[in-house]
């Protein structure tokens, strides 16, 4: 008997709604403004999901950085923002959750990040596929998904985690010694690549993906 896919609740918004900035503030201002009120929504949607209000001072920090709510540790979330886009992954049946969201139109130095971030393997699929720019956002933002759902966040040098990417999948599994093992699913958006990352078993038997239900405001 097939076992009932775990869920993932994934919220896309574009940041305009979230956020519009003046043309009197200063740029570093902007970047605080902008900080509190991504912080204001995130707040927001758990407040939604968990039927509570959720505050600032309901998140807590593991040693790593890494967000959680101590007074609901059964609820698992991670969020992640561009300049443009911003995306809230939750849920209460998938732990080590990573979720990571870049700009499709965003002005990259392709190669050059690619020499110093990328996989061997990740590299030489990259050329294979003549320097595609989706390859590279999806190998992007796997590793940066991956490393956010570990808890180990940046720690890991990005040139270490061969994220298994092969050229025509949306997703799979990779395995670093320091992280243990882990799957994940990207998402083309048309205006953005979103990618979820979660904890997995060692083997793919009888693996199966969770329902991730992404939901875009």
């Amino acid at each position: 008997m097939s076992q009932t896919a775990k869920k993932i609740h994934v919220d896309v918004s574009p940041i305009h709604k979230i956020f519009v900035p003046t043309t009197t503030d200063l740029r570093t201002e902007q970047i605080q403004q902008q900080k509190q009120a991504i912080y204001r929504y995130r707040n927001q949607l758990l407040s939604k999901y968990l039927a509570q209000d959720i505050q600032n001072s309901d998140i807590q920090r593991n040693v790593h950085g890494k967000p959680f709510l101590s007074e609901f540790p059964e609820w698992h979330f991670n969020h992640s923002h561009s300049r443009q886009h911003y995306a809230l992954a939750s849920s209460t049946q998938v732990q080590d959750l990573g979720i990571d969201v870049e700009d499709l139109d965003r002005h990259v130095r392709f190669d050059a990040l690619a020499q110093h971030a990328f996989h061997p393997n990740e590299l030489r699929y990259w050329a294979e596929l003549e320097h595609a720019p989706e390859y590279w956002f999806r190998v992007w933002t796997t590793k940066e998904a991956v490393l956010k759902a570990s808890g180990l966040g940046i720690r890991l040098s990005l040139n270490e985690l061969d994220t298994g990417m092969h050229p025509e999948a949306q997703g799979g599994m990779c395995h670093h010694p320091q992280i243990g093992h882990f799957a994940y699913q990207n998402f083309n958006l048309a205006s953005c690549m979103l990618t979820v990352a979660w904890r997995s078993a060692p083997s793919c038997a009888g693996f199966q993906f969770p329902q991730i239900q992404i939901i875009q405001h």
